[in-house]
């Protein structure tokens, strides 16, 4: 293990985000809220911590390995997270004790999205910018941009992607070198950024709001520039435009570059994954449609479709964005959609949950074992498409399938520990393991009222859900660490 290669990258990255507070600054300045301080505090701090990481380790340049890559992205996004925390505790109007400026960085990186600050509105501008800011870095993952930069500073960056980059065919690229997979990604991002912050400006947000939106939405993050979140604007039209690029931004981004690379649009309905995306989307959106103009919730059938249009999109993507108080619908739709977070958005996306793709193997190799009770002596193969997947793909699912239930067991017991009853643990658990940050219960809105040692149990678990599980697992075996 070459700790001070390791050291010197993430004395690097550190370096890298510190430049990123200059923006924030801008953002006081223009605005004048008196927070500007607050950024330029944390610049200094943080260039000090990445120039004592990076500047006795600048001639260590070894070549990575899988494991230190798996350790690079631990150690980033936990001295990140924190490094992340300081604006919130040096800007004297927001006041936050330790631990809630912990877990409000953390909420945001790991576009989980909840909160523990009250009175948004009252906030300074560069502060809210700030979150929304943090939500749009970590939603692609700002180490997949590093590793656009890294090779030019003798760093390689595959080991990086492998460790960042969600679902379980990690290996495929869209381009054969992975610092140009890299700078692909985020051009896609940065597009879909513009698109959707232009139309939310179009369509009556101010400007302010509609980049701090845009970086949430496309983020799947769900922290927004007001109390009352979407509901500020009270606007059909900026939910089913935040809900469209939601949807977009649940799918795998693989697709949309090959769509801009000129392939026909053709190539979303070819993928099974997507059609699986799309038509989960569908059937919920139904289901909540007719139970709501059923129970006489809204006025109307379309009222009621208008809603569930939204906040479907919005669960199963893991944004966890409202206009409504969801959980004071009929319990059985706020149950179903809290659930069918597990499932999130598909791989290669910014969404969280177990992903369309595993939910998809696991249900075809479910079949499978059906198949295999009737006909026992048959060889049957699990397809997606029309390619055949080895063995070896199908058990990394079901491990990751195990490993995500056992960190979610151990997570809701220790929440129980902090005195907790079962169900908020378990709304809980599913809200900071899928990244989706809000729930029913003590978790439906504000986390202000929980207890410290629960938020930092709920950090953790944001960090599980954000790693994929197996990137922070691994460092806890003993052969991870053996020569």
């Amino acid at each position: 293990m070459h700790f001070r290669t390791i050291t010197r990258i993430v004395g690097l990255l550190v370096i890298l985000f510190s430049g990123l507070m200059i923006i924030p600054g801008v953002v006081a300045l223009i605005y004048r809220d008196g927070a500007g301080r607050a950024f330029s505090q944390t610049f200094i701090v943080a260039i000090i911590i990445g120039l004592f990481l990076w500047f006795p380790n600048r001639h260590q340049k070894n070549e990575l390995k899988s494991r230190e890559g798996f350790l690079i992205v631990v150690l980033f996004w936990a001295v990140l997270g924190s490094v992340g925390a300081l604006p919130f505790l040096f800007a004297d109007p927001v006041g936050m004790s330790v631990t809630n400026a912990f877990f409000e960085s953390f909420s945001g990186l790991t576009t989980t999205g909840a909160t523990a600050l009250v009175g948004l509105d009252s906030l300074p501008k560069a502060i809210l910018f700030y979150r929304q800011m943090l939500q749009w870095l970590g939603g692609m993952g700002i180490i997949v941009l590093a590793v656009a930069i890294l090779p030019l500073l003798g760093v390689g960056g595959m080991q990086l992607y492998r460790a960042e980059m969600p679902g379980p065919l990690k290996d495929s690229k869209m381009r054969p070198r992975i610092a140009e997979t890299a700078k692909t990604l985020w051009l896609i991002y940065v597009l879909m950024t513009v698109a959707c912050a232009l139309s939310l400006w179009a369509a009556g947000m101010t400007p302010f709001d509609a980049i701090g939106h845009s970086f949430s939405t496309v983020a799947i993050g769900g922290f927004s520039t007001h109390e009352a979140g979407l509901g500020f604007y009270n606007s059909s039209l900026i939910n089913n435009i935040t809900a469209v690029f939601l949807f977009i931004a649940g799918c795998n981004f693989g697709l949309h570059f090959a769509v801009l690379s000129g392939r026909s649009i053709k190539v979303y309905w070819r993928d099974p994954e997507f059609k699986m995306y799309f038509f989960i989307q569908v059937i919920l959106i139904a289901i909540c449609a007719l139970v709501l103009w059923r129970q006489n919730t809204y006025g109307s059938l379309f009222d009621s479709l208008n809603q569930s249009f939204f906040h479907v999109i919005s669960m199963t993507t893991t944004t966890g964005s409202s206009t409504e108080a969801v959980a004071d619908w009929p319990l059985f739709l706020p149950v179903m959609l809290l659930i069918a977070t597990f499932i999130g958005g598909c791989a290669g996306s910014t969404g969280g949950g177990l992903k369309v793709i595993r939910v998809l193997l696991l249900f075809l190799q479910g079949v499978r074992e059906l198949k295999r009770l009737v006909h026992p002596n048959a060889v049957y193969t699990i397809k997606l498409g029309n390619r055949a997947l080895p063995e070896r793909v199908i058990e990394a699912v079901w491990g990751f399938f195990s490993a995500y239930a056992l960190v979610f067991i151990i997570s809701m017991l220790a929440l129980m520990a902090t005195g907790l009853n079962a169900f908020d643990a378990f709304t809980g658990v599913v809200s900071s393991l899928n990244n989706v940050g809000i729930g029913i219960g003590d978790f439906g809105g504000n986390y202000a009222q929980v207890s410290d040692p629960a938020k930092w149990i709920l950090i953790i678990t944001m960090m599980f859900g954000r790693l994929e599980v197996f990137t922070l697992l691994v460092l806890f075996m003993p052969i991870f660490w053996r020569e």
